[in-house]
């Protein structure tokens, strides 16, 4: 089984950006956390991070029918990704959206996602494990469809 693992803008500044609100794991360490445990399960990862949109609406359109589910943290696509709101909705496959802070409880208009109404789930708020607790139950939707 293939899973994609989809990193939105400026979460190539993990580790930097905010610390206080997002930790100091970089995005290479929560990379190489998730491909740990993809060994694990035994399960392949394809991992893409893009501060475009397009870009990862293009890996969705591309994997449609090779991959079993996808992880999405969408980052500031959330509020405004109509377009990736939309490419989600036509996968066949369960994509769940992951953020690392709890937008809920950040500034109100964080706490609004456009992406979260075309997902399976949302699991937010736990750091980087919100990664992991992501890949483990999105493998697991998988398995049972």
């Amino acid at each position: 089984m293939k899973f994609l693992i989809l990193h939105g803008p400026n979460l190539n500044l993990f580790g930097r950006r905010e610390p206080h609100i997002y930790g100091t794991t970089t995005l290479a360490e929560i990379n190489a956390k998730l491909q740990a445990l993809a060994a694990e399960l035994g399960v392949e990862l394809e991992i893409l991070q893009s501060n475009h949109e397009g870009t990862l609406i293009d890996k969705l359109h591309e994997r449609i029918d090779t991959v079993q589910g996808a992880l999405l943290n969408p980052a500031g696509l959330t509020q405004h990704g109509v377009p990736l709101h939309d490419a989600i909705k036509a996968m066949p496959f369960p994509v769940l959206e992951i953020h690392m802070s709890n937008i809920a409880a950040r500034e109100p208009w964080r706490s609004h996602s456009i992406i979260s109404p075309a997902v399976k789930a949302t699991i937010q708020g736990l750091g980087w494990r919100s990664y992991t607790m992501g890949l483990r139950a999105v493998v697991e939707l998988a398995q049972a469809s």
